[in-house]
């Protein structure tokens, strides 16, 4: 077979996605009866049909859906390795879309990128919010923030913060009311305030380890919420025991709205990791979101 026009690949790509010729060819920005024509040719030079025409839509053969399924990740990478061609040599520019908890970003991203937007204005972010676990190739994200323990092993992980732990926590009018637990069994007996983990869709299962004992407690209360700020704020107000990251409390447990408690039962966390498929590493303008969140001892 002939060496085939990469032109008419790129336009089959279009026709199979678009499922018409018509949205196209204007999206190509070339006459539809251009358009047909090429599609033919390319089908002739193959000797097989991949288009499915009728007088209502398009769509592809058994033979268009493989090729399509073929061409649209080797077509994605040809753009973004031309796009970081194109950038060499000039101010790294371009969006990132990044997917993340709010607890990774108010104490590890954000602090890092405030500098980096400023000293590279180019650069947009766009930063989703949530704690579900996403496909982030499917879902068009540029990378994600997850704990070390998380992330899948066919991504490329790079760590962007210290290990961390949970503590238990409780206002005093709380404890003086309830008593203090000694150990985590005794958190059946309390008042707790819930964490809902949404890729899981359950409730999180409260997890504790002293002397390589592990232990994990399924606690019950009126509230529950998928976001620890939230939880904080009701233990303060005495709604019972909450279990958030340590470094976003130590302000109400230095001020005494709160008090620590099960503080030798609390285990630390493999610390936060972005990670991201392989192909994104060479793009400029990632390469400098990499460099700034990266974690430094």
């Amino acid at each position: 077979m002939a060496r085939t026009d990469l032109n008419q690949l790129t336009w089959f790509q279009a026709v199979a996605q678009e499922r018409s010729f018509t949205k196209a060819a204007a999206k190509l920005g070339v006459a539809q009866s251009t358009l047909s024509h090429t599609i033919k040719q390319l089908e002739a030079r193959m000797g097989i049909r991949l288009l499915t025409r009728t007088t209502r839509n398009v769509a592809p053969t058994a033979a268009g859906e493989r090729l399509l399924a073929t061409l649209t990740p080797r077509i994605a990478e040809i753009e973004e390795e031309i796009a970081s061609l194109t950038a060499l040599g000039e101010k790294p520019s371009g969006s990132i879309r990044l997917t993340l908890s709010d607890h990774a970003l108010e104490s590890v991203v954000w602090p890092k990128l405030k500098p980096v937007l400023s000293a590279y204005p180019d650069i947009s972010v766009e930063l989703i919010l949530d704690s579900t676990f996403r496909n982030i190739v499917e879902e068009g994200f540029d990378a994600g923030v997850r704990l070390g323990e998380s992330v899948e092993k066919d991504m490329i992980a790079v760590r962007i913060g210290p290990d961390w732990r949970l503590v238990a926590v409780a206002s005093p009018a709380y404890l003086d009311a309830h008593g203090i637990p000694e150990r985590p069994q005794d958190l059946v007996r309390h008042i707790c305030i819930n964490m809902r983990h949404e890729t899981a869709g359950g409730l999180y299962a409260w997890e504790f380890e002293k002397d390589g004992q592990e232990l994990r407690v399924r606690v019950s209360g009126q509230l529950a919420f998928n976001n620890s700020y939230a939880m904080i704020d009701a233990a303060v107000s005495g709604y019972g025991i909450a279990y958030v990251p340590e470094n976003i409390v130590e302000r109400q447990m230095a001020s005494g709205e709160l008090v620590q408690v099960l503080d030798d039962w609390s285990p630390f966390f493999d610390g936060y990791f972005l990670y991201y498929p392989s192909r994104r590493q060479n793009l400029p303008a990632f390469k400098v979101i990499i460099n700034a969140l990266r974690h430094r001892d």
